[in-house]
């Protein structure tokens, strides 16, 4: 009962581009990458074989590796261009292999990064298949413009916490590009339909959604999920043998963040709704240096540039790393967070500075960080030529819901990747530029797990029946609510469940909270459906847990 998007005429791939090459080489958001056209919902259902909620590069590397294999695939999001999505505004890079790398080294540093959280078997995954991975679909399938030197070698940077230069990268928009190459690839795939504007209400299953009685006796499994068409105010269901959740981060339940807007903890909640099991959720990360401005939002600046040799320094120019780290600026991002925010509680300062222009040449800034120097430069400051104001934000949830080595929840037929997900690869802190290669890594190894248990999913459907969602609300949705509940839970997360955190505080929050999902749980049961109430339920829900 629908018609899936059609592919408008593709530029061929670009190849890799040299330093300095332009970065308009390459489509960005602004550039159609298809035409998703979606009519009315025969009975306000549909059937696919998987269906992926999220866009990301772990939905990409999913949905790519089940269509490959013949599976009819349908990818959701709510965003209203399809390549939306955390990993399009990831800056920094992606893990690949370095001169004299081998995966123990990798492994090691994850680990120590990790803070001796660390799933030793995620790691060793990460480690043994990432480049491979890599190689085979992003630089030789998708062919993503990774940079290059002189002589046509992919360029390794470093970033902090890592032992050895292992990081390839576009610029310093590496995320853009690897989001824009997979959905300019796999828009030609016909076996993948993306539907936009399309948000997730919550995962159906027969324990909490039949109205069978004794669908609550069998071990919870899920069937698909309640979508939300937020354009034509409509709700579908989508029923599918196998579901895979890909929603990505929480950032935006916190005051100060770098994740877009749509990052407010959706998979998060709907899982624990569901009953899956969630783990390391009090690990969220600090990104150190986002660009401190009266008039930016919370602009990432990536640690790429400290990796470059730019030196954290106070605002009278002295440094101040050395004291809390032998790495000092290339210390772990947590403890480069924790020691921003103690120099700015103990001397009062609003800010730090991160100064590359006494380190690297004008040039050579302008050709290696031009979204940073651009973006910076709209705001009167000069990186070349005058250090960066910045102060820590939350960036990535190192915990998630609950995955085993090949992406399985704890609820049957329900698969989660990407940032939603808790590997354990991250531990307590995530080293940098794992986050795009886990996503990748694990929406692949998904993917396989599903084709290779293809006849279990099939063979054996709960037979209970789901209804068709009824949406009960009569009430408008009050946006003054919304927006001073928006308010409220980001100021309680980041007073008190931010970088540092206290038993009486976390009490607090707790007690907050649950009052404030109250009085939204009840909003949301009389109140006309809506992607912003939605979200807001989400993420208090998020914030809770």
């Amino acid at each position: 009962g629908y018609e899936t998007w059609s592919a408008i005429e593709m530029p061929s791939p670009s190849p890799s581009r040299k330093n300095g090459g332009s970065p308009e080489r390459f489509p960005c958001s602004y550039d159609l990458l298809m035409v998703i056209e979606t009519n009315s919902f025969r009975g306000g259902a549909m059937d696919t074989d998987v269906l992926i909620i999220g866009t990301g590069i772990a939905a990409c590397s999913a949905a790519l590796e089940l269509a490959s294999k013949g599976h009819q695939v349908t990818m959701v999001t709510k965003a209203d261009q399809p390549e939306e999505s955390n990993t399009y505004h990831a800056q920094g890079g992606i893990i690949y292999k370095g001169e004299k790398d081998r995966p123990e080294l990798l492994i090691k540093d994850i680990q120590e990064a990790g803070a001796g959280a660390t799933w030793p078997t995620a790691a060793q995954i990460l480690a043994q298949e990432g480049p491979r991975l890599v190689k085979d679909i992003l630089i030789k399938k998708v062919q993503v413009p990774f940079n290059t030197d002189e002589k046509g070698n992919l360029d390794l940077t470093e970033e902090a916490a890592h032992s050895v230069r292992r990081i390839i990268h576009s610029d310093d928009f590496t995320g853009k590009a690897i989001e824009t190459s997979f959905m300019r690839y796999i828009s030609q795939i016909p076996q993948i339909n993306i539907l936009t504007n399309h948000m997730t209400i919550d995962l159906i299953t027969p324990e909490h959604h039949s109205s069978d009685p004794l669908a609550i006796y069998p071990p919870t499994s899920c069937l698909g999920a309640y979508i939300f068409n937020t354009k034509e105010k409509k709700t579908i269901k989508i029923t599918a043998p196998v579901t895979i959740l890909a929603t990505g981060g929480l950032g935006q339940i916190f005051l100060h963040t770098t994740n877009p807007n749509g990052a407010t903890g959706d998979g998060f909640a709907m899982a624990y709704r569901a009953g899956a099991r969630l783990i390391n959720m009090e690990y969220v990360q600090f990104h150190p240096t986002t660009l401190f401005h009266k008039d930016a939002k919370r602009f990432l600046i990536s640690e790429s540039v400290r990796g470059e040799g730019a030196i954290l320094k106070t605002p009278e120019g002295k440094t101040f790393m050395e004291k809390y780290h032998p790495l000092g600026s290339l210390a772990p991002r947590d403890v480069v967070a924790r020691a921003i925010h103690e120099e700015m509680v103990e001397h009062g300062y609003k800010y730090v500075l991160l100064d590359l222009a006494s380190y690297m040449e004008p040039e050579a800034i302008k050709q290696r960080f031009p979204m940073i120097y651009e973006t910076c430069l709209q705001f009167g400051i000069d990186i070349t030529k005058e250090p960066i104001p910045v102060v820590p934000a939350v960036h990535f949830s190192c915990g998630g819901v609950k995955v085993d080595e090949w992406g399985r929840t704890t609820i049957h037929r329900l698969f989660a990747v990407g940032e939603v997900s808790c590997t354990g690869l991250h531990g307590a802190n995530r080293l940098a530029s794992t986050s795009l290669l886990e996503g990748l890594v694990w929406g692949n190894r998904a993917a396989r797990w599903i084709h290779q248990n293809w006849e279990e999913y099939t063979k054996e459907i709960p037979p209970y029946p789901i209804p068709d969602w009824v949406d009960t609300g009569v009430e408008e949705p009050d946006p003054a609510l919304i927006k001073q509940d928006w308010i409220n839970l980001r100021h309680i997360m980041w007073n008190y469940v931010g970088l540092v955190r206290t038993k009486r505080r976390l009490k607090r929050a707790i007690t907050d909270l649950r009052h404030l999902l109250i009085e939204v749980e009840e909003f949301y049961k009389y109140t006309k459906l809506h992607h912003k109430l939605l979200e807001l339920r989400n993420g208090i829900q998020t914030g809770l847990v």
